[in-house]
């Protein structure tokens, strides 16, 4: 998931891969780099996910060169967006794009599957998010800090671990401004709790 606050955005994602019922990876990074200012969060086939974001740190690193300046978070959606569109027949592929430009600020893209394109406050996105609408639907406020927007992150990517056996691990958040990006890992014993064992 995504969210935007004033000055940037925060970016979170729990670490399982599955592959079925089987889980493949426990602790994989999620929040995938795609320029200095820009990540993503990619959800459906990992394979094609992870072959679009390649083609698109490719495309923006030579966007960038020719530009002689960072590019924008909306370029890097639409290509993903472009991507996703064309091929909409071949690919499971639905992304979160989140970063931070000097033309608009922080911004947060949701291109779900099919390649359409939506510039959203917050983005959930992933088999967890259907557990959690009613959360973030009731806990969203405009206008939230920085801090603010990482508790709100971490807690609804917890709320969805509980519930969605496809997600687990630990969580992965990472905070995109003007300054850079910082990153934070919230381990397994750390989570948030909201449920009596």
């Amino acid at each position: 998931m995504a969210v935007e606050f004033d000055g940037g955005v925060v970016i979170g994602a729990d670490s399982r891969t599955t592959t079925g019922a089987y889980i493949a990876n426990r602790v994989t990074d999620k929040l995938t780099f795609i320029h200095d200012h820009i990540f993503c969060c990619r959800s459906g086939s990992a394979a094609d996910t992870q072959a679009i974001a390649d083609v698109v740190n490719y495309q923006l690193s030579f966007h960038s060169i020719e530009l002689d300046e960072p590019p924008l978070v909306q370029t890097a959606a639409n290509l993903f967006k472009e991507l996703c569109y064309r091929y909409r027949e071949d690919l499971t592929a639905g992304i979160i794009v989140a970063g931070w430009d000097k033309r608009k600020g922080g911004q947060v893209y949701t291109v779900p599957m099919g390649g359409m394109i939506v510039r959203q406050s917050f983005s959930i996105g992933g088999s967890g998010s259907t557990y959690i609408y009613g959360y973030v639907d009731s806990s969203y406020k405009p206008g939230m800090t920085k801090e603010e927007c990482l508790e709100f992150t971490a807690n609804a990517i917890s709320l969805a671990m509980e519930r969605d056996g496809s997600s687990g691990g630990v969580i992965r958040l990472a905070a995109i401004t003007e300054a850079g990006v910082e990153r934070k890992v919230i381990l397994g014993s750390e989570l948030p709790r909201f449920t009596v064992s």
